[in-house]
């Protein structure tokens, strides 16, 4: 009987880890809440499980996940990213199961899910980190410590709930007054979104670029990394654009910080896929800032560069195989770029489209294209999970020759329904900053001529979506 694999997510990831699996020769075993009742996660898996009406809850939580794994007599589970890949309940509720969590062990993702605690074993391994407190007191003596940490350093200064992540539970301070009043509101928000209202400060890093670095670990203690990537350009401290490998020119920095990424992935005694995060300043400098415990969204870039499938290989090391290769074995080539391709009106802060029907959907391929993504003609978008719909990736062996791959790709996208973020990346390709590789995590805010444009488009995607219309009529004549 052939071994079955659980996929405990969603979307786009939820796809590209069943063909991973069944790549493998295992059984892909989906779950989904009634939202996701027509999702194409659940047609292209092996089997299907129902696990409630959600939205949500039912993917968040641990005893439904659990008793679907029995359900369906799977023996392992890819918790993909966001929900409960970064619980460490759910990694210890798999453990006592025994069932095989793909990912590290519950003890490293509570470590390392805990802000302070990471950067405690960061520090005694000698890792370069941003000036920050330990957990700040409890009421009033807690804001004294943050007073005067600010008044040590400097503002503006970065408050952060300890158990966040993605983006969550982060916000800039520039004074005394801000940093008092926004204590106990931060707190009150970590603890409804994380059930843990700790929180500390780090000093602000001015304008970083963000580097990350992608690790692979094996039980019989074999680290190795695959390169950097950049995912400077974000929106709401999220990642939209990654780009593999980072264009910083100084090629021994990032030796450098590829090398403390394996030191930090050893102290925190890492297995399995994961990503250490580094900030960049203008003097070049570089600080730890966290090390994600699950495989990322932007894995796509990396495997591009490298010819390594991240999730393939995760899922060989979660059953007890060890890495292949070495670090010499792992070459980089060309240049890749991720774009997430969101149901967003850029025009509108970002804001997302949920509950708009694609009517339309015309996609880009050809050479050195990937697309990874769920979104179908005639599907509807839920309102009540993330909006990314695709994430494209493409591959060139230059960086011209990637950007110009980029043009031609969101030229041919045709999405109608929901306003998307391909307008806003249309832009972005076209901007003399992007094209020589000069960007930090204040470029959307730099550059406010992005998202001045009209929503038609270009003419000739005029054109592109006027023919896609006229097919789709065609193919369905009572379609309002």
């Amino acid at each position: 009987m052939k071994k079955k694999i659980l996929i405990a997510n969603r979307g786009e990831i939820a796809l590209r880890i069943i063909r991973a699996v069944q790549e493998l020769g295992y059984v892909a075993v989906a779950i989904y809440e009634t939202p996701d009742k027509d999702a194409l996660h659940i047609r292209v898996a092996d089997e299907a499980i129902w696990i409630g009406d959600g939205p949500r809850s039912d993917y968040l939580s641990i005893e439904k996940v659990i008793a679907a794994v029995k359900k369906s007599g799977a023996h392992a589970i890819h918790p993909g990213y966001g929900f409960l890949a970064e619980n460490p309940d759910f990694a210890k509720a798999c453990e006592d199961n025994g069932i095989v969590f793909i990912g590290p062990s519950s003890d490293v993702i509570e470590a390392l899910g805990n802000k302070v605690t990471a950067r405690r074993i960061m520090a005694e391994a000698g890792i370069p980190m941003v000036p920050g407190t330990q957990n700040l007191s409890a009421g009033d003596a807690g804001i004294q410590e943050a007073v005067e940490f600010a008044d040590k350093y400097g503002y503006p200064v970065m408050l952060k709930a300890t158990a966040g992540g993605g983006g969550r539970g982060i916000r800039r301070v520039e004074n005394e007054a801000q940093l008092r009043a926004e204590i106990p509101v931060a707190r009150s928000e970590a603890k409804s979104a994380f059930n843990n209202d700790a929180v500390f400060l780090e000093k602000v890093v001015i304008n970083p670029k963000h580097i990350e670095v992608q690790i692979l670990a094996d039980k019989a203690g074999n680290t190795v990394h695959l390169g950097s990537r950049d995912c400077s350009i974000q929106r709401r401290n999220q990642k939209l654009v990654e780009i593999a490998p980072s264009l910083i020119q100084d090629q021994k920095l990032v030796d450098e910080i590829c090398d403390t990424a394996v030191r930090a992935a050893k102290a925190a005694n890492y297995f399995n896929a994961g990503t250490v995060e580094f900030l960049v300043d203008k003097d070049w400098k570089y600080y730890f800032m966290e090390i994600n415990t699950r495989v990322q969204v932007e894995h796509t870039v990396t495997e591009m560069v490298t010819g390594i499938d991240i999730v393939r290989t995760q899922i060989k090391l979660a059953l007890g195989k060890n890495l292949s290769f070495s670090q010499k074995d792992v070459q980089i080539r060309g240049f890749a770029v991720e774009m997430r391709i969101n149901a967003e009106d850029p025009q509108n802060n970002f804001m997302p489209e949920g509950g708009k029907t694609v009517s339309v959907y015309r996609s880009p391929g050809g050479y050195g294209v990937r697309l990874d993504g769920f979104v179908y003609q005639g599907f509807t978008i839920p309102e009540v999970y993330d909006s990314l719909l695709v994430k494209m990736t493409v591959h060139g062996f230059s960086w011209n020759e990637t950007v110009d791959r980029l043009k031609r790709c969101l030229k041919n996208y045709v999405i109608t329904g929901p306003k998307t973020t391909i307008p806003f990346y249309l832009n972005l390709v076209a901007d003399p900053d992007f094209k020589k590789g000069d960007f930090d995590t204040s470029f959307i805010e730099t550059h406010p001529q992005l998202i001045e444009y009209d929503e038609q488009g270009s003419e000739g995607n005029m054109l592109a979506r006027l023919i896609a219309e006229i097919h789709y009529k065609k193919e369905n004549p009572y379609a309002i």
